[in-house]
């Protein structure tokens, strides 16, 4: 219960300065939005050709992209998280929690639980764009709840790779590098995109080890087909399985890094 605690407050601290940081908050709502109604209009054109339709499995771009874009969103916002653990550092609050009696686990997890609530906002204000933009949810309310949680749950994770990177580089300077050159790959290597069947054949197999691909194959499920229970378990499986991964390197990371 102390380390549950623990986590409480070091994620209400962490909320508490995103409510506080009024243009983060205008960037954080604004930022997806721009890529949905650009991305998803910007390629509208393809599926006016019949065989690019039977590909991409929808009638419009926007339906395929908006899961698309969602992943995305809770992709970056989850891999710059890092940031906060090495400006707190740099400022001094990091020691102070270190001689206070807090849960080392708490610190890095209540960062990562901190970064997946706000991933989930950002989501859910995607989605309330979609339906504006006449995006249907197969699914209904059950669904969207289920996406926002696969969503928020691979922030979660994603927060995890960066604050372990951070550990390890010790400079926000350092950081950002190294977060930009990890992230494309793993979003061009997986079909937020674009379909797999577009790919070649060795991207194919890049993108079956993507754990970014069963995510969003999961969420576009949920919104496009239905409840396709195979997809949608698969993808919450992995990303679970991921998210945990990134709990244990996170802490072991932290906790070593502190000798």
């Amino acid at each position: 219960m102390t380390v549950l605690s623990d986590i409480y407050y070091v994620c209400w601290r962490e909320m508490k300065r995103f409510w506080q940081h009024k243009p983060r908050i205008l960037v954080v709502v604004f930022q997806p939005l721009v890529w949905l109604v650009l991305m998803g209009n910007m390629m509208s054109g393809l599926t006016s050709n019949p065989f690019a339709s039977r590909m991409l499995g929808v009638e419009r771009y926007i339906d395929f992209m908006t899961p698309g874009v969602m992943i995305m969103t809770a992709l970056f916002g989850g891999i710059f998280s890092g940031v906060s653990l090495l400006w707190d550092r740099r400022i001094g609050f990091l020691s102070k929690m270190l001689v206070a009696p807090v849960s080392r686990v708490a610190i890095p997890v209540g960062k990562m639980l901190a970064t997946a609530m706000q991933g989930a906002i950002q989501v859910a204000v995607i989605a309330l764009v979609a339906l504006f933009l006449g995006v249907k949810f197969k699914t209904g309310l059950g669904g969207f709840l289920c996406l926002l949680f696969i969503a928020a749950l691979f922030c979660f994770a994603m927060a995890g790779v960066s604050l372990s990177v951070a550990i390890w580089v010790k400079t926000i300077e350092g950081l950002h590098p190294i977060l930009n050159f990890f992230t494309m790959p793993m979003v061009f290597s997986s079909n937020a995109i674009f379909p797999e069947a577009a790919m070649p054949s060795w991207l194919r197999v890049v993108s079956a080890w993507n754990p970014l691909s069963y995510a969003v194959t999961a969420m576009r499920a949920l919104i496009v087909e239905g409840w396709a229970w195979g997809k949608i378990l698969s993808g919450l499986m992995v990303t679970l399985l991921f998210a945990f991964a990134m709990v244990l390197v996170a802490t072991c990371q932290f906790k070593r890094s502190l000798g």
